[in-house]
């Protein structure tokens, strides 16, 4: 930790001094000349009409969701109880009767291709089936997702839709949590177990091991190679630069704007975040699920309250809202703001949506303690019924209650859709700008340490799994945090969210291909259920 402090603090001149020469505007400028084809391949937008443009890159994510929600009888709905039930431990028996706990499962893979039960055995370790509960890999995968996207995105949504945008939101949501089934039930099925216990999964894993077992064994290799490369990019911009940019200009816009201490010293920001932020990292996941399960539900539940209070406070114009809700969810207006509004600003701004089919929530629940790989599977369909169903449905109506829903605003950028939203609540709660900066700096906080892991379980897959090469990617990590609290970064920040939405290509592709086999682990753990009732 004082090697990283030391670090840390020896970035911060040349930051300081690029920030004062422009220095980093030009090599944005550069970055953007050199980068733009692969932002504007990822970014192009299918005209429908001249008011609704749709990114090409949504339609495997709305077209695969609803395949997923039909291929699997609605799991988005038959599953929500049992789904409940594993988060609050119902089901716990069956991960730990005796039968099972020696019984050898093909369920989930190790690094030598021996399964996890005999492993379990041979070490006289029996009671090692991951490292993280299910409570705390859902709160590690929502400490990513939910964020700015709900906030920022919500409000530029409607700006641009109208209030019908909010009826294509919850649609998502609920479209998403089949997705968000698939990709987590096969994170927990192909993931593999370190010597130390230490678990390694997501997309990388499926795509080449899935794939292998169909025959597809290069395919799978090139596919896992290149989901790797975009979620370590999009883990140092969107998952990070990105994050601690916007937490900076809402800290820097409450405390005074020009008048402001951090006022043009977001190296000063930056550096408090990088050592909060390299603190926790340090710890690995099962120290970012001990501060995720933590942080989560405190800074949802105040948003959540806040919003519930003013709802409560006019609950007289709900019916009213609802009502505008549904008139302006098929007139073009409505769509162009579901569709782009919604869905691109909740991906593309770093915190997403629901993240459903980018990948990225795979790597995190891939460490939960089960060997039933659909179990999760099951409790990560939450995640977009909460981030995207209940939480966004509730910004969007207070911007609507309280009128500050206005196609003016259609231009603004996150940090002004934030203020926007922010000046929503401070219409009904004179104070709550202040709470809306501490929990949106906690937003970041808790995304940028659930990036990290998901960005250094694609570099640990790329370059090994030694000590050093973990320490390699959380001190860059780290050192940009301060660069993205500091520098300029449009087009850099361009490229590392046309990234993360590029992770969806391989990550989809792996999905549709292996579908059956979480078809195959959602049948056995639902009859060991079953069983365990008999």
């Amino acid at each position: 930790m004082k090697k990283l402090l030391l670090l840390l603090f020896t970035f911060v001149p040349f930051i300081n001094y690029a920030a004062e020469q422009g220095i980093d505007e030009k090599i944005d400028v550069w970055f953007g000349d050199v980068t733009g084809w692969f932002v504007n391949i990822i970014f192009y937008q299918i005209e429908f009409s001249p008011d609704v443009k749709v990114y090409w890159v949504l339609f495997p994510l709305i077209i695969g969701a609803t395949f997923f929600t039909f291929y699997f009888k609605l799991i988005n709905f038959t599953g929500f109880k049992t789904a409940i039930d594993i988060v609050r431990g119902k089901y716990d028996e069956i991960e730990t009767d005796g039968a099972d706990h020696i019984e050898a499962s093909d369920s989930v893979h190790t690094v030598d291709g021996d399964v996890v039960d005999t492993i379990r055995v041979e070490q006289q370790e029996g009671d090692h089936h991951g490292e993280v509960s299910h409570f705390q890999a859902l709160t590690a995968a929502l400490s990513a997702t939910v964020g700015l996207g709900n906030i920022a995105g919500v409000a530029i949504a409607l700006s641009i839709g109208g209030p019908g945008a909010t009826f294509w939101m919850i649609i998502a949501g609920f479209l998403g949590m089949a997705s968000k089934f698939v990709e987590c039930t096969l994170g927990v099925k192909y993931r593999e177990i370190g010597p130390d216990g230490t678990v390694y999964g997501g997309p990388m894993y499926y795509l080449r091991k899935g794939l292998a077992a169909k025959g597809w064994k290069v395919a799978g290799r090139v596919l896992a190679v290149l989901f790797a490369i975009m979620c370590i990019g999009g883990s140092f911009g969107g998952g990070n630069m990105f994050q601690v940019n916007q937490a900076f200009q809402l800290v820097e816009n409450i405390t005074g704007g020009d008048a402001s201490i951090f006022h043009d010293k977001g190296w000063l920001f930056g550096i408090i975040m990088a050592i909060l932020v390299g603190i926790v990292i340090i710890g690995g996941i099962k120290k970012i699920a001990k501060v995720t399960d933590k942080i989560v539900p405190f800074m949802v539940a105040i948003y959540v309250l806040a919003a519930l209070f003013i709802l409560i406070m006019k609950y007289d114009m709900i019916g009213d809202a609802f009502g505008q809700i549904f008139a302006g969810a098929f007139t073009p207006i409505g769509i162009a703001g579901g569709v782009v509004g919604v869905l691109v600003q909740g991906f593309k701004r770093a915190a997403f949506s629901n993240e459903a089919g980018i990948g990225s929530a795979s790597i995190a629940h891939s460490a939960v303690k089960t060997k039933y790989a659909a179990s999760e599977g099951l409790v990560a369909l939450l995640e977009p019924f909460i981030d995207t169903v209940l939480v966004c449905t509730m910004t969007a109506l207070v911007l609507i209650i309280t009128g500050f829903v206005d196609p003016a605003n259609s231009g603004m950028n996150d940090a002004q859709a934030i203020l926007l939203t922010s000046s929503a609540f401070e219409s009904t709660i004179s104070w709550f700008p202040y709470v809306l900066t501490i929990a949106v700096v906690l937003f970041a906080f808790s995304s940028m340490i659930s990036w990290s892991y998901y960005g250094f379980q694609a570099w640990s897959y790329l370059f090994g799994r030694t000590k050093s090469v973990e320490y390699s990617y959380k001190i860059l990590f780290c050192m940009f945090v301060i660069v993205g609290a500091a520098a300029s970064l449009n087009s850099v920040l361009a490229f590392s969210d046309a990234m993360i939405f590029a992770m969806m290509v391989p990550n989809m592709i792996g999905l549709f291909i292996l579908a059956p086999r979480a078809k195959d682990e959602l049948v056995r753990f639902m009859k060991k259920i079953k069983e365990s009732k008999a």
